[in-house]
């Protein structure tokens, strides 16, 4: 039996940690100065998007770190999954935070004229 075979994911769920946080942490720390910097503008619905919208940016960062390290560790292939993966952080910070204005109501579709 070869045990030196690469797996499709990391041995050690505490290796994601780290590329979560990471990726978690710049929209949050956006989403903080933003509301943090208007006084006496914060409301509950707010937090709807301080939650989802880092979980967007913690899923595209745990997606960089496997792209980029781990599937494809050196070579031209790296250059590539790293355009790629930053490209998708950017979508996956887009798609919720247009998901977390949905759910609060603030995502007006009609205004877009998209219905």
């Amino acid at each position: 039996m070869n045990t030196n075979q690469a797996t499709f994911l990391p041995t050690k769920p505490k290796d994601l940690l780290l590329p979560a946080v990471l990726g978690a942490s710049l929209p949050l720390a956006w989403l903080a100065f933003i509301i943090l910097t208007k006084e006496n503008l914060f409301e509950s619905w707010m937090y709807y998007p301080l939650v989802i919208i880092p979980l967007g940016g913690a899923g595209g960062g745990i997606f960089f770190y496997l792209m980029g390290f781990y599937w494809f560790p050196e070579g031209n292939k790296k250059l590539i999954a790293v355009i790629f993966s930053i490209i998708f952080y950017f979508f996956s910070l887009w798609i919720s935070a247009v998901t977390a204005f949905a759910i609060t109501g603030h995502w007006n579709l009609k205004s877009l004229n998209l219905i």
